[in-house]
């Protein structure tokens, strides 16, 4: 049975640096995907149309105004990151996030970009794939990754426990049914794009609880 999630819960899995930032994406999602053969480049854009749907989002083949918006950067080695041409435009100072993602061992990283009112208008995620990764399949990979860029999630929200379960029947991850509600409670169209107050995460939870059906 799916968890519920309570108002304390949700305001924790959206503050950082002790406040309380909400943001979504307010445009279609165009992705783009480096450093992946054509088969895996399938299931990462199916995997990806799958959850934004959860947004009542669409993928796009292309942004107006930045060509794609959603920009997925798989390596093997974090000192490949620094030969992608032009990435310094999107990413300050890149040899020292390489360092110290290779000094703090992490396997993801990602970057939000914000439009003038503070909604989401681009992500680049920098993969590397690890032993950890590996172990995943494309498919799973892709579910996880996506879940974490659909909203601006705390850096601590995911920590504990991932975004995704595997069905033991066929081996394909979905969005675990909680954070799928919450994701569908984000993107009500009556909620706003951004959010800075603590309130916001109550209109959130009673959205879940009813999508999820825990209400008396």
């Amino acid at each position: 049975m799916s968890q519920s999630l309570s108002a304390a819960k949700i305001e924790g899995m959206f503050t950082n640096e002790g406040r309380y930032i909400f943001a979504r994406w307010n445009r279609p999602i165009a992705p783009v995907v480096f450093g992946t053969d054509d088969e895996s480049l399938a299931v990462f854009k199916d995997a990806f149309a799958t959850v934004a749907s959860l947004g009542d989002m669409r993928l796009a083949e292309t942004d107006p105004e930045l060509g794609a918006n959603f920009l997925v950067f798989i390596c093997s080695d974090w000192s490949e990151i620094k030969q992608v041409p032009n990435l310094e435009r999107l990413l300050a100072n890149i040899d020292d996030l390489v360092t110290e993602l290779d000094r703090s061992g992490a396997n993801q990283y990602r970057s939000f970009a914000f439009d003038p009112e503070g909604a989401i208008k681009l992500c680049v995620l920098l993969l590397k794939y690890d032993d950890d990764m590996a172990q995943l399949s494309a498919q799973a990979l892709a579910t996880g990754q996506m879940a974490q860029a659909m909203l601006l999630w705390s850096p601590s929200a995911f920590l504990e426990k991932s975004p995704i379960g595997i069905i033991d029947a066929n081996n394909m991850a979905i969005v675990r049914p909680e954070i799928a509600a919450l994701i569908r409670s984000a993107y009500d169209p009556t909620l706003p794009d951004t959010a800075g107050e603590t309130s916001h995460a109550l209109r959130l939870e009673a959205r879940v609880t009813q999508l999820l059906g825990h209400g008396t």
